[in-house]
């Protein structure tokens, strides 16, 4: 019986000796993403940065300026965005639904094949942004109707 636990104990660690290797390599090619979720980033400059696949969940991003930022894949569901500078930014297969972007900047951003299911656009800017194929609010398509725009896909 104490073979056996011997036996047993001895093969855990072999096996995770065997995985440590595999997981250093792993995060050695590829960087987790970037987690924000739950967190106080009002004001704060991303501008022109690379957020690709960053969770910013839940967050408070009042007036913070992600203009130009590379966010492909990001996560906002459930943030506070009013007053954000998207500007320019790439939000392509992103998802923002249940956000609240009253007043914010939206004007050249790229929002291809986003999720804006439930957001709130009041007073938002959108000349230029392109949202196409995107699953979006119905309080969006007033704001595109208004200056020209339509929802393709």
């Amino acid at each position: 019986m104490i073979l056996w636990k011997i036996a047993i104990i001895a093969l855990l660690l072999l096996g995770w000796q065997l995985q440590a290797p595999a997981l250093a390599q792993a995060t050695k090619y590829y960087a987790p993403p970037l987690s924000y979720s739950n967190a106080d980033l009002n004001g704060k400059d991303f501008s022109g940065e690379n957020l690709q696949s960053a969770e910013l969940s839940n967050c408070y991003l009042q007036f913070t300026n992600f203009e130009n930022a590379q966010a492909q894949g990001a996560i906002f569901s459930l943030s506070v965005m009013t007053e954000a500078n998207l500007h320019g930014a790439d939000l392509t297969n992103s998802m923002l639904d249940q956000v609240d972007l009253t007043g914010a900047d939206l004007t050249d951003a790229i929002l291809v094949e986003t999720i804006l299911l439930g957001s709130q656009f009041e007073s938002v800017k959108i000349a230029g942004a392109d949202f196409s194929f995107s699953a979006g609010s119905p309080a969006l398509y007033p704001c595109l109707v208004s200056v020209g725009m339509r929802a393709r896909g």
